[in-house]
């Protein structure tokens, strides 16, 4: 039996290759794969959630494992439907989320890793959504690298794209590359497996399955088709020339300029030479050059072009058109812009994108901005993230937060206001935070002020700390708590230089994945042996929401309550017996 690594390694240098994929099917009979796929999947939020049935990751086995490659072997196994629930939106509408049982979030992994595999080489370098090692940063970054000179932007907006992705195109789309019938048979029924609202049966007629963990994939694959048509039509038909021609009026005034050195006359050649600076050395207007770029995050893709807007409406045409023959998308109406670059900006990925122009910004002696790309924050951006912080017109407390511990407080309110502000350090304005950092700041000085009943001027004396960050020593607000034998807990408020950042990362909370077969869960369920009885035999995998739940510490806590709470685990690897155990109490528990 081939290990994981090596399956995806084979099926990663087919894909690089561009050789087709056969026999794929069989890979879904290697535990191994289940087992990885378990690695990666066991912690989530929604590992614990369960779908329509009351299956949950808690009662994991290498039986269960063996029950669906058994079905798999004989093609018995079924997606079951999705349970959709309704959630709130930011723009007050509701968006429906799947929630799959378990079975088919291990399968739907499997089939992830799979597809991941052997597609990620043969993907877009302007495709950054869901792939390893890319994100809005890298698409924000290429926009801002290599997009200087823009003077369109055609900002294109899919109506419902993963909603209205059609499963005979899909299949179509996969046949391609993958030339196994079973496994296209198993990706039309994922498909096709319906959702359950309000327990009432409905079928899927289109688009990805909402909320599973191959939704991604599939989704880069159908937009694949779009990336191609855009790198191998759209930009060698709108990319001409090498370089501009020299612009006339640029020519004239720089002759100028050398006869009135060359006849002393100085106060004609400084004339002359800040005229010079105002004009752009190519012409703007030259018939033989074209350039056409492209970036696209998920279903949010933009383009810049350099050339008339009669030509930058053609390529809006030739993209819609292609969307709906190749691909049955619509793009909408509305919401697909073309923006001139200099005086009005684009939307991508919460950021706004412009070309800056500015004469009077001189470096070197040239005038270092002019046709620059500049990323924004948008000011109703910093409105809307003020706005958690304020009542009565004011920064406020909040109340909700008054019985918690300090540390929790501040941790809380640095981790929000982290968030966004890490997001937003590419902005070459990101200075504009001052306002959201006084915000947040003086609500959570005054949570702890109304919490201990004092004021906020005291609450910032006890709090206030110093930290050494690369542009120098930073004020911010601290709260510690101390731990016998072990470094203190400390949540930092504030202390990140609102300073543009140029090649900044999302760094926040990022978890670092164990290589497979470290994961110690695996490692722990393949050994087979009860951690709570010690007995050596088939075994599951108890598994909790949280760590709280456990309860608090005592003489009434269970044993394995107790367990799971010294070893700071979620999880506990017992035999069949014990687990009904566990459960028999949790239930008296409970009642």
């Amino acid at each position: 039996m081939q290990s994981a690594e090596t399956v995806l390694g084979v099926l990663r240098e087919r894909g690089s290759k561009g050789l087709p994929c056969e026999q794929l099917y069989r890979q879904l009979f290697n535990p191994q794969l289940y087992l990885m796929a378990y690695g990666r999947i066991y912690a989530n939020h929604g590992a614990m959630t369960p779908g329509a049935t009351q299956e949950t990751a808690d009662g994991m086995s290498m039986e269960k494992i063996e029950r669906i490659i058994d079905a798999m072997r004989h093609e018995r196994y079924r997606f079951s439907p999705v349970r959709r629930v309704q959630i709130p939106k930011k723009n007050g509408t509701l968006r429906p989320l799947g929630l799959p049982t378990w079975s088919d979030k291990l399968v739907g992994e499997v089939v992830r890793l799979l597809l991941t595999a052997y597609y990620e080489p043969t993907f877009s370098d302007h495709s950054h959504g869901f792939r390893s090692r890319r994100g809005c940063h890298t698409a924000l970054r290429q926009v801002a690298d290599t997009w200087s000179g823009t003077t369109w932007f055609i900002e294109a907006d899919i109506s419902d794209c993963f909603g209205s992705f059609d499963h005979e195109i899909m299949v179509r789309i996969l046949s391609e590359k993958i030339h196994d019938g079973r496994f296209l048979r198993l990706i039309r029924n994922m498909l096709t497996a319906g959702y359950l609202e309000d327990w009432t049966w409905n079928a899927t007629l289109s688009g990805a399955p909402q909320g599973g963990t191959v939704s991604p994939v599939l989704s880069n694959i159908y937009l694949h088709k779009l990336d191609e048509f855009v790198e191998t039509v759209l930009i060698p038909k709108y990319t001409q020339g090498v370089t501009r021609k020299r612009n006339p009026a640029y020519i004239r005034v720089k002759s100028g300029l050398a006869y009135a050195r060359k006849c002393g006359r100085r106060a004609k050649a400084r004339q002359l030479r800040g005229q010079l600076r105002r004009l752009p050395v190519g012409d703007p207007r030259d018939p033989g050059f074209r350039r056409l770029r492209y970036s696209r995050y998920a279903d949010d893709h933009l383009l810049g072009f350099i050339g008339p807007k009669a030509e930058a409406e053609e390529i809006k045409d030739q993209l819609a058109r292609f969307l709906r023959e190749e691909l049955a998308l619509e793009l909408n109406a509305d919401k697909t812009l073309i923006t001139h670059a200099r005086t009005r900006a684009a939307r991508y990925l919460g950021y706004e994108i412009i070309v800056q122009h500015g004469n009077s910004k001189i470096t070197g002696g040239q005038r270092s901005v002019n046709g620059k790309i500049a990323l924004r924050v948008p000011l109703d951006v910093i409105k809307a993230k003020r706005a958690p912080y304020r009542r009565h017109n004011k920064p406020w407390h909040r109340a909700a937060m008054q019985n918690l511990d300090d540390y929790d407080i501040v941790k809380t309110y640095a981790a929000e206001y982290r968030g966004v502000v890490q997001y937003y350090l590419l902005a070459n304005d990101v200075w504009r935070f001052k306002s959201l950092r006084w915000d947040a700041q003086t609500s959570m000085l005054k949570t702890l002020a109304a919490k201990h009943q004092s004021s906020v001027a005291k609450m910032a004396a006890k709090h206030r700390a110093k930290i050494a960050t690369p542009f120098g020593l930073r004020q911010c607000f601290e709260a510690r708590v101390e731990r016998d034998g072990k470094p203190a807990l400390v949540a930092r408020f504030g202390g990140i230089p609102l300073i543009r950042n140029k090649d900044a990362v999302l760094a926040d909370r990022v978890r670092v994945r164990v290589p497979y077969p470290r994961k110690e869960l695996v490692i722990r369920l393949r050994a087979r042996r009860c951690e709570l009885c010690g007995d050596v035999g088939p075994v599951l995998v108890h598994q909790v929401r949280r760590l709280a739940s456990l309860g608090q510490p005592g003489p009434g806590q269970p044993a394995w309550a107790a367990l799971m709470a010294s070893k700071r685990r979620k999880t506990l690897v017992v035999c069949r017996s014990c687990h009904d155990a566990i459960h028999g109490q949790a239930a008296v528990t409970a009642a």
